[in-house]
């Protein structure tokens, strides 16, 4: 792969990626609305996967494979994410930016990179124009992201029906996979972008490994940013005085499942 080819797929990605989330950014200032700011994000994940699999002419299996994933699980958490919120009404990270149009250009911003950071491995693997046979690394990554996945899917499905019970307004979930972490959609993450790393390294060489920043950046935007921290917080300040809760904490996983 001549770097001459893979430098314009990356700059063409990058223009693409930045174009789309400052577009939205205009027309989402002019609204002071958040409402589609993940499900731009998500967008963003499916069209970038799928355009640089057309660029890269070849389509090899692992290219198809490995698109066909990151495209699957941007319409699930998209759509999911873009009912929560009309649900919802609003997002409470977005409570003192959204009418303040240069703070709101850098969420803006910061998707972008986010996004662009953790699809590197995948746009790494459809600049490549050679193929190799498929192996356990592949399998091995594939079988990680289906895990992933699932675990992500149902944990996020398990909380809609929990939220959506009259009965259990103003309660916690501590029950199916939430039982075993305190935060099980995010586990699953981590794992959905670990594998698609581990399957796209079969085709790389030297400073390509260097993407492994993609589920490393993941993990740490979850545990120590925008993910377990805001969310930790807030519940330690609704529900921290409830013995049930004290206990819950005290028993459960923060991330990784007890499973025994």
């Amino acid at each position: 792969m001549s770097f001459s080819i893979m430098g314009s797929s990356f700059s063409k990605a990058a223009a693409l990626d930045f174009g789309i989330q400052w577009g939205c950014w205009v027309v989402a200032a002019a609204l002071k609305t958040e409402k589609f700011y993940d499900l731009a994000g998500s967008s963003t994940f499916f069209l970038l996967a799928y355009q640089t699999l057309q660029w890269s002419r070849t389509q090899h299996l692992r290219q198809k494979v490995q698109s066909g994933m990151v495209m699957t699980w941007a319409v699930r958490l998209g759509l999911y994410l873009f009912s929560r919120i009309l649900k919802d009404g609003s997002d409470s990270r977005f409570n003192y930016v959204r009418d303040q149009s240069a703070k709101f250009l850098l969420y803006w911003t910061i998707q972008g990179v986010w996004v662009y950071i953790t699809l590197l491995p995948t746009l790494i693997l459809n600049a490549e124009r050679s193929d190799r046979p498929l192996g356990k690394r592949d399998y091995l990554g594939w079988a990680i992201w289906t895990l992933g996945f699932l675990i992500e899917t149902v944990a996020d499905y398990q909380k809609s029906c929990f939220k959506a019970d009259p009965a259990n307004k103003g309660q916690f979930i501590q029950s199916g996979l939430w039982s075993i972490s305190r935060h099980p959609n995010y586990f699953g993450e981590i794992l959905v972008w670990t594998g698609l790393y581990l399957s796209a390294s079969s085709v790389m060489s030297g400073l390509q490994y260097a993407s492994v920043i993609s589920p490393l950046f993941v993990t740490f935007l979850l545990t120590k940013v925008s993910g377990i921290p805001l969310l930790e917080r807030a519940a330690e300040k609704r529900w921290g005085h409830q013995p049930i809760y004290q206990d819950y904490v005290r028993k459960t996983a923060v991330l990784v499942p007890y499973i025994w």
